[in-house]
């Protein structure tokens, strides 16, 4: 039996409909998070970790955060509930949102 990865999404649009700023948001949270990768993860110079990655939805920049990171770092996986929380983000849990 396999278990379907889960994705904590957070998009650049507050609850009340406002886009996040600074425009550059996803980039500096996925920047922040790059140390945290699976152990057997090549490490290049300069990346993303593969567990938080910023994108667009739908016109919208987001971060997408891959549920593993809770069990790799779970003050990683707080911090990141913690900001979106903080900043008043929409947000969604689930399946990988451009996987359908």
């Amino acid at each position: 039996m396999t278990t379907e990865v889960q994705f904590f999404v957070l998009y650049g649009v507050t609850e009340s409909g406002a886009t996040f700023r600074p425009s550059d948001w996803a980039e500096r949270l996925a920047g922040v998070l790059a140390p945290y990768r699976p152990a057997n993860f090549t490490k290049n110079h300069i990346s993303y970790s593969p567990y938080v990655t910023p994108t667009s939805l739908e016109g919208i920049k987001a971060v997408i955060v891959d549920e593993r990171l809770r069990e790799l770092e779970p003050l990683a996986w707080k911090f990141v509930h913690d900001f979106a929380k903080d900043n008043g983000l929409k947000t969604n849990f689930g399946p990988h949102p451009q996987s359908h």
